[in-house]
């Protein structure tokens, strides 16, 4: 892969996330994160240029993507728009760039952008240390909700404090409900089904409903 200057500023991402709107069409919603995180880090390269915490990485050719999206995740922008931000530039590039090559468009392409999108939009700005694969994790409830959910939830017992999602503390879900939303998603939540097995999704649900509040 061409190395690249920082042709793609932070302001292009901002000024993409504010219009909300997108040049090659949304992505389908049905993304391979685990595919998505091994491309940015190895065939794709992204990780050789950008700065991504999640990714262990520290590139500085390219914009720091941590950077580029914690000030609108914070502020409540959805992973869904994230994604879409990041896919429309993965398909753009950067365009040319005064002292060195740009960011070629299409660097990966289909399903493959869509996976790499999806991945940056979970994890860009959310402060997370560098992750495992889903299925490293096995079926540890506590690592799971840690690496997948912490950062969005508040749980005193996985020492968490995000803001994005509800306090499950206070709210003490039960099992169940715990299933169905991390099943399905909802509002800006996405649905971990496909990305976490049933099993998986039952091992997160009992550790939230037998911790939170404790």
């Amino acid at each position: 892969m061409p190395r690249w200057i920082a042709g793609v500023a932070i302001g292009l991402a901002a000024a993409l996330l504010a219009a909300g709107c997108g040049t090659g069409g949304s992505a389908t919603g049905h993304p391979d994160v685990s595919n998505g995180q091994k491309l940015f880090t190895g065939t794709a390269q992204c990780a050789a240029c950008h700065t991504l915490a999640a990714a262990g990485s520290s590139g500085t050719i390219g914009p720091n993507l941590d950077d580029a999206f914690r000030a609108s995740r914070a502020q409540g922008l959805s992973q869904s728009t994230i994604e879409n931000v990041v896919l429309d530039q993965i398909r753009l590039g950067s365009g040319p760039v005064a002292g060195g090559p740009p960011m070629p468009a299409n660097l990966v392409k289909g399903q493959d952008a869509e996976d790499v999108a999806a991945y940056v939009a979970s994890v860009a700005g959310t402060g997370s240390a560098a992750s495992s694969s889903p299925s490293q994790l096995g079926t540890n409830g506590k690592a799971i909700f840690q690496q997948e959910c912490g950062s969005c939830h508040t749980l005193s017992a996985a020492g968490t404090s995000g803001t994005i999602g509800p306090n499950l503390d206070q709210l003490k879900p039960s099992q169940a409900i715990v299933v169905h939303q991390v099943t399905n998603g909802g509002a800006v939540m996405p649905a971990f089904k496909g990305k976490l097995s049933p099993a998986q999704i039952q091992a997160v649900a009992a550790y939230v409903s037998s911790s939170a509040g404790k």
